[in-house]
């Protein structure tokens, strides 16, 4: 059969010549796909007066290799009456096909060409929450005249034509997010998940359950899009699944799972294959009685050292096999010799310097007072390797507006010294010593200063500040002490002060859905990317907290901690009173990170492919290397794989990644992680094994970077042309024979609509003027350095029905879906997604829940002013503040709790987040997309 050639994954994650400074990104926009034929689509007999709705069983193991999922029901309806079941809400309407997303701008086009599949009509049904294959109606062809138009972007549903009765699709009878999270923990939750067995998929990230290495990389530092890859090239073009793994190398493991074991080679260092340097690990074969080993990556024959020698058992494995972290388990650390360091020199431990902001706003909102009695005390929490008494990391502090002032608290002095550095235009550091000291022995004088610096500023009137030397000027110090380490700046205002890097307001919305759109998102000047490649070749990560109250420019001032692994943090119209728990809680957590600083990342993989593209908050000088000022427990890389070759399906898919750093006592180490994977020339394999939540976090990093090069529009067409086209090759090939009217899903990929809709309807994405620059560029960044469990709950956020919590039990009430139709008037709901909170209250709340949580007597009492809960001494707010307490822990983020009170103004905002429903800025239901997405796949099957 006659396959057209696809490309595995969207053309914006080819490399394409880009801005200066940035990754490549889009190459030019994708003409529409031309599929010739998909080959026979073959029907049943009845398929024109009847449709199918088939459920099939969920993947598992007792699938045979090769052979399509099994249905177990399939039924015969009679066609409807009164015309295709519908998304609409009116009775009266009959709908034109939904738009494509490709429809956006021009409103002289029809969405849609004028074409009509099959009009057979069926109900979406999903049966035992397995629904593996929906089947629902399709939609007649435009009528005459009838042209769509969505200005902005993202279509708000079906258009409304005149037409016979209809009926409203039943929300239920689509897949559930829910349902899948829910049925993943009760088959895997609270179980052990030992990794012995390659290209095992594991729980879901929802799932909580206890890891075991056994020879594989934990699912807590690699997950993938798929753990059985395409064995060719040409099946993976025809699969269009992209082949990616999110690398998380320093998540932190529960305290019952095994903390990584270091390996220490003494000066011969880590053992590692002659050609291809990959390092020992469970892949490499000892041949020849232990004498030789072959290469799992590149099947190099080495030599073993004479100090490694071991004997082979019966079976071929060395006796001390389980003896060698590096031999056994999937994960583990060697130390790393001077050859591995700077200059062949050992480096020294790493240093922090605070840089606040001290212009006119932030001393007179009392931010300055706030940050100085904060430091007093967190700095006593400094990181530390588990095995010293006190951290060795040493303490430094800086305040600025138009210039600069360092501080000397050498532990001798009485009294701190400042220095002015009035030239900003080539700053340098004024003084080495008494600038970087430990905090332990030059307490009283770090005190004293931090007392100070808010009364020496107190009378300030300059409002103007820079920002770009700062950066300089603390990665000159860092420099200068010859060690890594991580600056916290606190800053509040555009950097409009004469120097280096100044900026000027450029938050134009006119500019917003143009071709010109992109811009906003890049940097004004290339200052701040030359800063942040500076920053990366000294190990100076820096991370952000603004406190803006109008414009900023985020996409310039954000770059360099993008670039250097750093994290960035922001408080609109910050207030004491209502802001600073947020923002302490951040701060405490940021400077308490376990990290490594000064890393280099480069990830190897087996023959037949290789890995071509790395989406993160990283620098890269060149195609293989990831480079990081510091890499901590938060941040993830996403990297995508290509086939140069055809992959062998007995040796399969491995991958190592290795992670060179500077811990935080100031030794060089390398982290190692290896994963293998299973390889099939039967796409049906490779549909079972893939992961939704993965595939979303690779579409969203692609498209958040393909959004520096490309218009809007073309990102948004592309991730819903591959939506479908995914869909469309597993519908063709792996699915039983059946009417093309059906909606088939594959059951690992049922709920990837409605991840798919809800990040084409991000602030990022859709392309509206009410939201600001700002935001956007804010919220892209944060994605940039997410995690899979990140995008997930970002992009399908929790809902849970407080007024049905068990307050005996130790679980959560079960969330419900993201939608307005799931609110009561009579409950209380919590919504997080990892960067916001809400507790939204119906107007008929029992007052004696209201009286429990909140103190007061009624609906009318509650003060949506509050950003944290009353501790009211009773069980239902003890256990309410538990769960809140519990979702900030597991959030990178702090998340500021809104009160949000039914039918009052502040409710739209929270209705942004209920991501099933139609946006408040026009983008589609859930229920809208997925017949957008079946109206493309019955196309391309056509």
């Amino acid at each position: 059969m006659n396959q057209q050639g696809y490309v595995a994954t969207p053309p914006y994650s080819q490399a394409q010549p880009g801005l200066g400074g940035f990754s490549p990104g889009f190459g030019q926009p994708a003409a529409p796909p031309m599929y010739g034929h998909y080959g026979d689509v073959r029907q049943s007999s009845s398929a024109s007066h009847s449709a199918m709705f088939k459920t099939n069983v969920p993947f598992g193991p007792a699938a045979p290799m090769g052979s399509p999922p099994p249905v177990i029901h399939q039924f015969n309806q009679a066609s409807l009456q009164n015309g295709p079941s519908s998304t609409a809400q009116q009775s009266n309407r009959y709908p034109a096909p939904l738009p494509s997303y490709s429809s956006y701008s021009h409103p002289s086009q029809p969405s849609y060409p004028n074409r009509s599949p099959p009009s057979s009509t069926a109900q979406l049904a999903n049966q035992l929450g397995n629904m593996q294959i929906n089947s629902y109606g399709n939609f007649a062809p435009p009528m005459a005249g009838a042209q769509l138009s969505y200005p902005g972007g993202l279509p708000s549903g079906p258009a409304q034509l005149a037409g016979p009765q209809q009926k409203k699709l039943d929300p239920d009878s689509i897949p559930s997010p829910i349902q899948v999270i829910e049925n993943d923990k009760v088959s895997r939750g609270g179980q052990i998940y030992a990794t012995n067995t390659r290209g095992q998929v594991p729980p879901l990230v929802t799932t909580d359950c206890v890891v075991q290495d056994q020879g594989h990389a934990s699912p807590r530092y690699f997950r993938c899009t798929a753990y059985c890859f395409p064995s060719s090239a040409e099946m993976a073009k025809q699969a269009q699944i992209p082949l990616a793994a999110i690398i998380k190398p320093f998540a932190s493991v529960l305290p019952n799972e095994t903390p990584l074991y270091l390996v220490n080679h003494g000066e011969t260092g880590p053992i590692r294959c002659n050609r291809c340097k990959a390092y020992m690990c469970p892949f490499m074969q000892f041949i020849e009685g232990g004498r030789k080993y072959q290469c799992g990556f590149c099947n190099c024959v080495n030599d073993v050292p004479p100090f490694y020698f071991q004997h082979l058992d019966h079976i071929g494995r060395r006796i001390d096999h389980y003896e060698r972290p590096e031999l056994s388990l999937g994960s583990y650390e060697y130390v790393a010799t001077l050859d591995y360091c700077k200059n062949n020199k050992p480096p020294q431990p790493p240093a922090y310097i605070f840089m606040i902001d001290v212009s006119y706003s932030n001393i007179k909102n009392g931010l300055v007072k706030l940050i100085c009695e904060e430091l007093k005390t967190v700095l006593d929490r400094l990181p530390r390797e588990e095995q010293e008494e006190a951290s060795t990391i040493r303490v430094g502090f800086v305040t600025y507006n138009k210039v600069l002032h360092f501080f000397n608290v050498k532990s001798n002095l009485a009294q701190p010294q400042m220095m002015v550095v009035t030239d900003v235009s080539e700053v340098f550091v004024p003084l080495l010593d008494g600038f970087l000291v430990n905090f332990q022995e030059s307490r009283s004088v770090i005190n004293n200063l931090l007392d100070q610096i808010p009364e020496m500023f107190a009378d300030t009137n300059e409002s103007e500040t820079v920002f770009a030397p700062i950066i300089q000027a603390g990665m000159e110090a860092l420099k200068a002490a010859e060690c890594p380490g991580k600056l916290f700046i606190f800053h509040s205002s555009l950097p409009t002060a004469e120097a280096p890097g100044k900026l000027k307001s450029r938050d134009d919305r006119k500019l917003v859905n143009t071709d010109k759109e992109k811009t906003l998102f890049q940097p004004q000047t290339n200052i701040y990317e030359t800063l942040a490649k500076d920053c990366v070749a000294n190990g100076c990560c820096v991370d952000l907290f603004l406190f803006p109250s109008q414009y900023v420019d985020v996409a310039s001032i954000g770059l360099v901690t993008m670039h250097t692994g750093g994290t960035l943090f922001k408080y609109n119209n910050f207030q004491v009173h209502s802001d600073s728990h947020q923002f302490l809680n951040d701060l405490r957590k940021d400077i308490e990170k376990r990290l490594g600083f000064d890393a280099i990342m480069r990830v190897r993989t087996s023959t037949g492919f290789r890995a071509t593209d790395f989406l993160g908050a990283i620098y890269m000088n060149n195609t293989t290397d990831v480079e990081m000022a510091a890499v901590d427990c938060d941040k993830a890389v996403t990297v995508e794989f290509k086939h140069d070759d055809k992959l062998n399906e007995d040796s399969g898919a491995l991958i190592q990644c290795a992670v060179l750093y500077t811990s935080m006592s100031g030794q060089r180490q390398l982290r190692i992680h290896n994963l293998g994977l299973n390889c099939s020339s039967q796409l049906v394999d490779v549909y079972k094994s893939c992961e939704t939540d993965a595939l979303i976090n690779f579409f969203v990093k692609s498209a958040y970077k393909a959004i520096l090069s490309q218009p809007l529009k073309t990102v948004r067409e592309i991730l819903v042309n591959q939506t479908a086209r995914m869909l469309a090759c597993y519908r063709k090939n792996c699915a039983s024979p059946s009417a093309v009217s059906q909606l088939i899903l594959p059951d690992s990929m049922k709920v990837l609509p409605v991840y798919m809709n809800s990040l084409l309807k991000s602030c990022v994405l859709a392309g509206k003027p009410e939201i600001s620059t700002d935001e956007r560029a804010f919220h892209r960044q944060l994605v940039m350095a997410m995690d899979v469990a990140g995008t997930q709950l970002l992009f399908y956020p929790q809902l849970l029905p407080i007024h049905s919590m068990d307050i005996k039990a130790d679980v959560f009430p079960t969330a419900v879906r993201c939608s307005e139709d799931r609110l009561s008037e009579g409950g209380l709901f919590l919504l997080a997604n990892g960067i916001h909170m809400f507790l939204w209250l119906g107007v008929s709340a029992p007052p004696e829940l209201i009286q429990g949580i909140f103190n007061v007597p009624s609906f009318a009492h509650v003060s949506t002013e509050a950003t944290i809960l009353p501790e009211v001494d009773n069980p239902c707010s003890s256990k309410l503040r538990s769960m809140i307490d519990l979702l900030q822990s597991k959030s990178p983020y702090s998340m500021k709790i809104l009160i949000v009170k039914q039918r009052e103004q502040p409710e739209m905002v929270f209705k942004q987040f209920l991501v099933e429903d139609k946006s408040v800025y026009g983008g589609p239901s859930y229920v809208d997309f997925l017949c957008c997405v079946h109206k493309e796949i019955c196309q391309l099957l056509n």
